[in-house]
């Protein structure tokens, strides 16, 4: 059973649950640290890595298959790295989204594999050389920023501007992996979704490019106009994606939130069919939840594909352009 994150992670005072539990938060920072200092393998291809620094949603999923569409519009053939969270496969291999179960080989996974090559496994680097040995031309990492196996030629941050560093404590007293301060100088660019509300640029270096975005539905979301609709979501924050759809005029009269990386059971799939079964009442879900639903279910649910928006649309040519010059 997955569990939701604590409430107080994100608490604007840390409370005594994250005080008690600060003196393992060295324990994380060391390790990090240590696992920072090995070494990295560097690939005939330049490698581009998608990541964050807390636990739960942040983008970067959506970031690497946006970074990834206009890479293959660019004519390139990128191959997508991810350690497949939440597969219960533990070797190395690609991901055939024909094939391959969200439960062996983890939602991410499967839901990248459909829009890319897509190279799953602990080791990196052997997936990187088997993407390579196949065609890749460049590499985009689906997370990867505390993991040294391979070098990159551009890093990119993805924080959630509503949310935050939340309370500012590591794992488990908070929902950092790492500090700020100790990822800032290894990333070239930060990408910050959503309104700014936690003054999170004011913590950056000045020199440190960032950009702005938002969530934007894909045009699926016109045939729900003016029906009823329940939506559900198994993501990092499940509350983005119906606020989403609030925001584009949908009539959400429920809103069911699941865990992360959630895998839906028949019971689940019972409740949610009981749910709409009143006339004019439309289920609705993320592209992510999608692929873990039997075929059966999903022919009666609108999936909602996730693009981005950018306050500056030069932004996302202007990094491809920057992570190719520091490849060179």
């Amino acid at each position: 059973m997955k569990l939701r994150p604590p409430s107080f992670w994100n608490s604007a005072q840390p409370g005594v649950t994250a005080t008690m539990l600060s003196p393992f938060e060295g324990i994380t920072r060391i390790l990090g640290q240590r696992r920072l200092k090995h070494p990295s393998h560097h690939v005939a291809v330049p490698v581009l890595c998608c990541g964050n620094i807390s636990v739960g949603g942040t983008g970067k999923t959506p970031l690497v298959l946006h970074l990834v569409r206009l890479l293959q519009e660019r004519g390139h053939n990128p191959h997508i790295i991810t350690r497949g969270y939440g597969g219960k496969q533990r070797h190395w291999h690609r991901v055939n989204p024909d094939q391959h179960h969200a439960i062996d080989v983890g939602d991410e996974a499967l839901l990248l594999a459909q829009h890319a090559p897509t190279w799953r496994g602990n080791d990196r680097r052997l997936s990187a050389d088997s993407a390579i040995a196949h065609g890749a031309d460049c590499l985009v990492l689906d997370d990867g920023l505390q993991d040294p196996a391979l070098h990159k030629d551009f890093s990119i941050l993805t924080l959630d501007g509503s949310v935050g560093l939340g309370n500012g404590h590591l794992l488990p007293a908070g929902p950092l992996r790492e500090r700020l301060p100790d990822v800032v100088s290894r990333v070239h660019n930060v990408v910050i979704f959503g309104e700014d509300t936690c003054n999170i640029a004011h913590q950056l270096p000045r020199d440190l490019p960032i950009n702005y975005a938002h969530f934007s539905p894909g045009p699926e979301i016109r045939s729900l106009a003016g029906r009823q609709c329940i939506a559900f979501a198994g993501i990092g924050r499940p509350e983005k994606f119906f606020t989403m759809l609030r925001d584009m005029g949908l009539n959400i009269i429920r809103a069911l939130p699941f865990p992360d990386h959630h895998n839906y059971t028949r019971k689940d799939i019972r409740l949610l069919t009981q749910l709409a079964h009143a006339p004019g009442t439309s289920l609705v879900t993320t592209e992510k939840d999608a692929v873990k639903l039997p075929q059966h279910f999903k022919r009666h649910v609108t999936v909602i594909n996730i693009d981005i928006f950018w306050y500056d649309h030069n932004a996302p040519n202007l990094i491809l352009d920057r992570f190719f010059e520091n490849s060179v």
